[in-house]
């Protein structure tokens, strides 16, 4: 890692992603072609070839939006072009009462993990999605499991992104000369995720300053040293 091929955003994304990688023999990544999980792909590929480790790319159709399959081939193709093996898994999203997000969310772990079999999955949660996810628990009331947000590894689940802004991923995209796609869902309100990312969080910055993502985010990792040692006493006592 001695010689800088990349920009410096691409590269803190790159190196984050090595960090998890070590030791690791292969691994998947999940690509929606949004600018997070491009960046993370990319960096995996660029970290995979220092590491040892083999990538493959997963790309998930929800088939919930007009276009949605060729977005997904569109990202398969520039995945490819990039030397990323990358394969995509269409899935039916069925909402049972827990909401549409949910649904979806499920669908499409069920897919990635169909694909890893025992490997790691790598997603590209960013400090924005942690900080997001602390302030909607804030927001239910919630305790300190859901305070905790994120983890960096939750089971097959791994987040190498969290310590990093989503405005890097963005900067990397560009500086990896790529164009990402961007979901109209992110920009939708009537998704409480959505509506926090473009409206609640950017009020909060602007009235209570800078920092509060990172403020939010830190929150989280306070929340996961807290639920482990409950987690802890909770075994002992059990036991």
């Amino acid at each position: 890692m001695a010689r800088q091929e990349l920009g410096p955003h691409s590269l803190r994304v790159a190196q984050r992603v090595a960090e998890m990688l070590d030791g690791v023999e292969a691994a998947v990544v999940g690509c929606s072609g949004g600018p997070d999980s491009l960046a993370l792909a990319l960096g995996a590929e660029w970290a995979g070839r220092r590491t040892g480790t083999r990538i493959t790319a997963v790309i998930v159709d929800h088939r919930l939006q007009s276009g949605s399959d060729r977005v997904a081939a569109e990202t398969a193709e520039l995945l490819a072009w990039r030397g990323i093996d990358a394969v995509i898994r269409r899935v039916d999203v069925r909402d049972t009462g827990e909401g549409p997000e949910s649904a979806a969310r499920s669908a499409r772990r069920a897919a990635l993990l169909e694909v890893a079999q025992d490997r790691p999955v790598l997603l590209g949660h960013t400090l924005d999605d942690q900080a997001e996810t602390v302030l909607l628990g804030l927001a239910r009331g919630s305790g300190v499991t859901s305070l905790a947000g994120i983890r960096p590894r939750a089971g097959s689940f791994w987040h190498p992104l969290l310590e990093i802004r989503r405005t890097t991923t963005v900067a990397a995209c560009r500086e990896w000369g790529v164009r990402p796609w961007h979901d109209p869902q992110n920009a939708d309100p009537v998704f409480r995720r959505s509506l926090v990312r473009r409206s609640t969080l950017p009020v909060l910055e602007q009235d209570l300053g800078p920092g509060v993502a990172e403020a939010l985010a830190r929150t989280a990792v306070l929340m996961q040293g807290e639920d482990a040692v409950m987690a802890g006493l909770a075994d002992a006592w059990l036991a």
